[in-house]
């Protein structure tokens, strides 16, 4: 019988309807797991499930039952791949379940920010609009989004789904030129000149050694005064430092992030010192986190290993 262990559940929603397996097996979930303990509680598993939780070579050595790890996430940063491949264990992820759920926060938070809508709040709650004597005030700046021209980093899956989400109410949309072709599509620019001319930048690029701080100081002071940063992808895409001093000096209109370089941030991560300024929004990388999105996450990971058994590579990495 198949021994099938979920290390991290709790990065599922508890209200999520997460089936089983067709096959014999005998299931263990655990809601998290420190580093110290993956070992030991993988150590008559066949199938892993996991999330965030980290396994090397070290770990790999001393698990020869195992065969499958079942990622419940598209990214497989946490996994070493060679060393899976070389110990003959397979890896499969989660793909395409999340495309109405990330674009539809990126657009939020573009939504969010131009309209001031939490400043606004603000000011309602300290009883505003009762002492400005009026059936409305002006104390924060609203711009359109109909009419802006949106940069879209990364032309994936989700954003293709953003430009099309953005095209739908007006705005002009490109896309950074690639580094690996289509340089010669009319809606792709260089990096450069989609920092200089957008009105709003949003990111949906992998993280890699290429895109580690891809906006860092120098590019930040590219973009148009006043412009606003979305950052739905990855943390570590972004110099966090130089986007609290672009907040702080002012030159950005705004920005709204869902990632961080490390989750959770600590008290003292520039992510959560920004939080001091109102034009930055910071969620708890929940962009992918729908209720519709996490049950086709939870769908398709019992798929996978369902096709696993039957001999199937359905969403293999290796």
């Amino acid at each position: 019988m198949q021994q099938i262990v979920f290390l991290d559940s709790d990065t599922l929603d508890a209200g999520i309807n997460l089936g089983r397996p067709d096959f014999p097996h005998h299931w263990q979930s655990y809601p998290n797991t420190a580093p110290e303990l993956v070992v030991e509680r993988l150590k008559c598993a066949s199938i892993a499930i996991i999330n965030k939780v980290r396994i090397g070579e070290a770990e790999l050595a001393q698990l020869p039952e195992l065969k499958l790890i079942a990622l419940a996430a598209t990214g497989s940063d946490n996994l070493d791949l060679e060393a899976c491949r070389a110990a003959n264990v397979a890896v499969c992820n989660i793909r395409n379940y999340s495309g109405p759920s990330v674009p539809e926060h990126a657009m939020a938070l573009m939504l969010a920010l131009s309209r001031n809508l939490f400043a606004w709040r603000q000011s309602l709650l300290e009883g505003r609009w009762q002492q400005s004597g009026q059936f409305c005030f002006f104390d924060h700046p609203i711009s359109d989004l109909h009419g802006k021209r949106l940069g879209i980093i990364g032309k994936g899956t989700l954003g293709q789904a953003l430009g099309l989400r953005a095209s739908a109410i007006g705005m002009e949309v490109f896309y950074a030129q690639s580094q690996v072709g289509a340089v010669g599509d009319e809606d792709r620019l260089p990096l450069e000149a989609l920092l200089q001319s957008s009105d709003v930048i949003s990111l949906h690029c992998p993280l890699t050694p290429y895109t580690r701080h891809l906006l860092g100081e120098q590019e930040l002071a590219m973009m148009k005064p006043g412009a606003l940063l979305i950052n739905v992808g990855r943390g570590g895409l972004v110099d966090e430092q130089a986007l609290l001093m672009a907040l702080a000096n002012g030159r950005l209109g705004g920005a709204g992030f869902d990632v961080a370089s490390q989750e959770p941030p600590p008290p003292d991560h520039p992510l959560m010192r920004a939080l001091q300024y109102p034009n930055f929004i910071l969620t708890p990388h929940v962009a992918w986190a729908s209720e519709e999105s996490m049950q086709r996450l939870a769908d398709q990971l019992i798929d996978n290993i369902n096709a696993f058994a039957l001999g199937r590579r359905q969403h293999r990495l290796v």
